[in-house]
């Protein structure tokens, strides 16, 4: 049964307002393609008027900005305490909105609750320090919030996402404009419902739906956004940072793909490792930035491992998403669908072997079996380029060493793995691999303590930790010159 969508034009200023032009674009069931809502479409006009909201809501004189910072952490609080009063709507939601499985909608409410309550425990946290400068003079620093940042939102963890993002900026003291993707805004409008019911100001927190080409250009080319915080592909990051120059020097946060390596070593054990690679790669249909993309297995153990891994990948029940029994949903819309059946025919021509999988599943929604390639070599499309499908390339190695150098040989650098029972290749890997998250005897593992964030084309700072603030503060330095002694 499909949830009551109850929102579904922007957010500005705490109000529900249509857009300027009056335009509407069409959300889509995964599942089966239909229609889930028409939402408004806003572009130049609307951000002008959310961002306009969200600086009136940020000047020094404004309820928010007069607000303790202890009273700012409990607003995010009681949002937090809403999220998981509302947790099994916003997870049907999700579902409809978006296609994921209903356990991991379900474990991802979970943790954006924890999320929240961790990001709104750091609000009162922000501190200066003083400093022994030269001479009679007493300095000390503040850390004070950026101003309005631009948020825009990636469409395969809409509800995780627009948390991450917005309760951080928020616990800094920020105001907000959010863009969420075009594929999955219904759960960005509910959660700014919860902000205002929460005790959000007005103009603090502003959502403008729309297109990348048309509301995300006029967002990361505002001159009165201070920063852009974006989650999404690279080649879009690369246009944001430019973007991010072109009218003022807006600071950027970026977290954008990855081709992660997981190495399995001769040592470890095939009923922990093949599980293990497979959530890495088949989780969220595969629509995840840390996907375990790039399987390297040692030649030892090569042909047992390609064995139990097909064996494993053909009982992963494909279906439904709202059920409780199925493990992989569809994919997004059928413009990832397509793209995803492109590579697997390009691992085909480029002499990968196709052992299960490959295809669309039914006429019906977009669907595809889960698919593994063996006799995958470095140079191939499949491993080289982020698929963000359910598709997983097995490729043979023979030193750590070795497969060290082939692991950093890419210009991504999100996550990486290793499986492993001896202490030092996890430790000469997890030292040498180019990544910013790298997991042992794990993947997909974490939480809202640990940084995130990528090497090289990956990404542009850290998210979640204890510093997650930082990227919305600036430091201000004050220096008090003393009288000298009588």
């Amino acid at each position: 049964m499909a949830p009551l969508i109850k929102y579904t034009k922007h957010f500005i200023d705490n109000e529900w307002v249509d857009s300027k032009s009056g335009k509407t674009f069409e959300t889509r069931n995964p599942v089966d393609g239909s229609v889930n809502a028409k939402v408004s479409e806003g572009d130049k006009l609307d951000i002008d008027e959310a961002v306009k909201a969200a600086r009136r809501a940020f000047h020094r004189n404004s309820e928010w900005r007069q607000l303790d910072a202890s009273q700012r952490g409990q607003i995010l609080q009681n949002f937090a305490t809403l999220v998981e009063r509302d947790a099994d709507y916003l997870n049907q939601l999700e579902t409809h909105d978006n296609g994921m499985i209903k356990l991991m909608a379900n474990m991802m409410s979970d943790f954006a609750v924890k999320s929240i309550r961790y990001i709104a425990s750091l609000a009162d946290k922000v501190q200066g320090y003083t400093v022994p400068a030269d001479g009679d003079n007493f300095s000390y620093t503040l850390k004070q919030p950026v101003g309005v940042c631009g948020l825009i939102l990636p469409w395969n963890g809409p509800i995780l996402m627009f948390i991450g993002k917005v309760v951080t900026a928020l616990a800094a003291g920020c105001t907000v404009v959010v863009k969420p993707a075009e594929q999955t805004p219904l759960t960005a409008l509910a959660l700014a419902a919860l902000l205002k019911e929460a005790g959000v100001p007005k103009g603090v927190v502003n959502v403008v739906n729309g297109y990348g080409e048309t509301a995300g250009v006029a967002l990361t080319h505002h001159p009165d956004v201070a920063k852009i915080s974006f989650t999404g592909s690279v080649e879009v990051g690369k246009l944001i940072q430019q973007a991010a120059g072109a009218t003022n020097l807006k600071r950027v946060t970026l977290e954008l793909g990855g081709k992660s390596p997981l190495v399995v070593m001769d040592d470890a054990d095939l009923s922990l490792a093949v599980p293990i690679a497979a959530r890495g790669v088949f989780a969220n249909q595969g629509q995840v930035c840390v996907a375990a993309s790039r399987l390297y297995v040692q030649s030892s153990i090569y042909d047992k491992f390609v064995e139990a891994a097909v064996q494993y990948a053909q009982q992963i029940k494909v279906g439904d998403p709202a059920l409780e029994t199925t493990h992989q949903g569809p994919q997004i819309d059928e413009l990832m669908l397509n793209k995803i059946l492109g590579y697997i025919e390009k691992g085909k021509k480029e002499g990968a072997k196709l052992l299960t999988g490959g295809k669309r599943i039914g006429t019906t929604g977009y669907f595809i079996e889960p698919t593994v390639f063996a006799d995958v070599n470095d140079e191939m499309t499949i491993a080289k380029e982020e698929i963000f499908g359910p598709v997983q390339s097995i490729i043979k190695f023979d030193t750590l060493d070795e497969v060290i150098d082939r692991a950093n040989n890419t210009t991504y650098g999100l996550a990486a793995g290793i499986i492993t029972t001896n202490l030092n290749n996890a430790l000469h890997f997890s030292k040498h691999v180019e990544s910013g998250v790298v997991w042992i005897n794990t993947y997909l593992m974490g939480g809202i303590q640990t940084p995130f964030g990528g090497f090289k084309d990956s990404g542009l700072g850290r998210e979640n930790g204890i510093h997650a603030l930082d990227p919305y503060l600036e430091v201000k330095t004050v220096t008090i010159s003393l009288p000298k002694k009588l």
